[in-house]
This record gives structure tokens, C-alpha cells and sequence, in this order.
């Protein structure tokens, strides 16, 4: 069957079974590979170096257990955040560290429809009554992301709930100790 081939073909199959280049194939321009895999590491390296140090300190057996100093605002913080015009939602984690009295700054990493997810920190003002701490406080979270956010909500310990809202969305988060 081969025989009734132009001897054009049984060249091209030829060097095809022989795993070498057509001759019709255009020259091939070198790229520099070894350079591909050293520009995605240093393009993802400030966002993987960002997500591993909070996974770090969520980790740090100091933020293990709820602070001893009974703040019922600060330490490790994990649920789900939801926006109520459009019903989007994710998980949620923060842990808050104590600034000085009458302020926390809060790490959040949020993720959205399960691949997406965002870290931001927002320092946040509080006040004490009896044994829940109310706080309000605000982060840019750049223009992409829906601007300047405002907070306010209340944590008792074991659960925290916090309204927030930007020009464009609200919505609110509701989270307790993990276990």
C-alpha cells in the first residue's frame, strides 16, 4: 500500500515515525525556557509569601487557644462572610492581635466562589461592655475590590458578627473559635 505513495509522502511518514521534524517545518525560534519557570515564581512569589506567613501564624501554637487575658475580641477567628444584594459568599478566617487598649488589627483571608481568595489587614477601634467587646473600624481594599470598607460589630468570646459596607455592597460576617 506504501508503493502507491508519492515518494514525498513515505519521506514525511518516514521521518515522522523517526520522530524527527517534517521538512516543510518552519525554524523553530529558541525561547529561553529555563527563564519561564523563574518569571511565574517571581511573579506568584509575593502572593505565596503573603498567604504562607498568615497560615503561619494561624498555626503558631500561641493562637491555638483563646487569649488568656480573657480579650474576648483577640486571637483566631474562623466562618463565612456574605454579601446580601448579590448572595455571594466565602469562608472566612482572621485572627486579631491586640494593638494597644483601644485598638486590634485584624488579618483576614477570605476566599470566594472556592478558588479566589484575598488577604487585607483593617485595624479596628474598641470599646468594652461588660463582656463583649463592640468594634468599628475601615480598610481600602483598592478600587478592584470594591474600595473603602466600614465595620462594625461586636465579638462575646466564642462568636463575633460584623456588618460591613462600601459604596457598592454590604453585607456581613459571622465566625467562632475553630476547634
Amino acid at each position: 500500500m506504501t508503493s502507491d505513495r508519492p515518494a514525498k509522502w513515505r519521506r514525511a511518514l518516514a521521518l515522522l515515525r523517526a520522530g524527527r521534524r517534517r521538512h516543510y517545518d518552519p525554524p523553530t525560534v529558541r525561547t529561553h525556557t529555563a527563564l519561564r519557570p523563574l518569571t511565574v515564581l517571581a511573579l506568584l512569589a509575593p502572593l505565596l509569601c503573603g498567604c504562607s506567613q498568615f497560615e503561619r501564624d494561624w498555626r503558631s501554637p500561641a493562637l491555638l487557644k483563646p487569649p488568656a487575658n480573657g480579650d474576648p475580641f483577640a486571637g483566631r477567628w474562623k466562618g463565612y462572610w456574605k454579601s446580601v444584594p448579590s448572595g455571594h459568599s466565602g469562608s472566612l478566617r482572621c485572627i486579631v492581635a491586640p494593638i494597644d487598649d483601644d485598638s486590634r488589627r485584624a488579618q483576614f483571608k477570605a476566599s470566594w466562589a472556592l478558588l479566589l481568595k484575598f488577604g487585607y489587614t483593617a485595624e479596628m477601634h474598641v470599646r468594652r461592655e461588660g463582656g463583649v467587646e463592640h468594634f468599628t473600624g475601615q480598610a481600602d481594599l483598592g478600587k478592584m475590590a470594591g474600595g473603602v470598607y466600614h465595620y462594625d460589630g461586636h465579638a462575646n468570646g466564642t462568636e463575633l458578627y460584623c456588618e460591613y459596607r462600601t459604596g457598592a455592597d454590604h453585607g456581613y460576617f459571622k465566625m467562632t473559635r475553630p476547634k
